[in-house]
């Protein structure tokens, strides 16, 4: 699973370093990190509304509910590489947390 992700990760690296007119991603990167997390809410709320449409939906409104979510995760990931960080930091938070309550994981986060 992660290996399309080490791809993903490779591509946007090269991307950040891009000509703004090139690549969507470069165009992100020049705009600034304000940008990038505009079109990470924007995503989001288009997963959610997708979300609410596939819970009663037929299969295609399941699969614009995957396209939705692939699309805020691409964008989380446009972020996080904008930030100097990738995914690895993502799947080694979720490796910690795997095995523990979720009720005592967030209480640990409390200050």
């Amino acid at each position: 699973m992660s290996d399309i992700l080490d791809r993903i990760h490779v591509v946007l690296e090269e991307r950040r370093r891009a000509e703004p007119q090139d690549s969507y991603v470069a165009s992100l990167h020049h705009m600034g990190l304000n940008k990038i997390l505009e079109k990470v809410g924007e995503e989001a709320t288009e997963t959610l509304l997708a979300a609410k449409d596939a819970e009663h939906g037929d299969d295609a409104s399941r699969q614009a509910l995957i396209a939705e979510t692939a699309d805020l995760w691409f964008h989380s990931l446009v972020m996080l590489s904008h930030l100097d960080l990738d995914h690895r930091a993502i799947l080694d938070e979720l490796s910690r947390r795997f095995g523990v309550s979720g009720h005592d994981e967030k209480a640990a986060r409390q200050p």
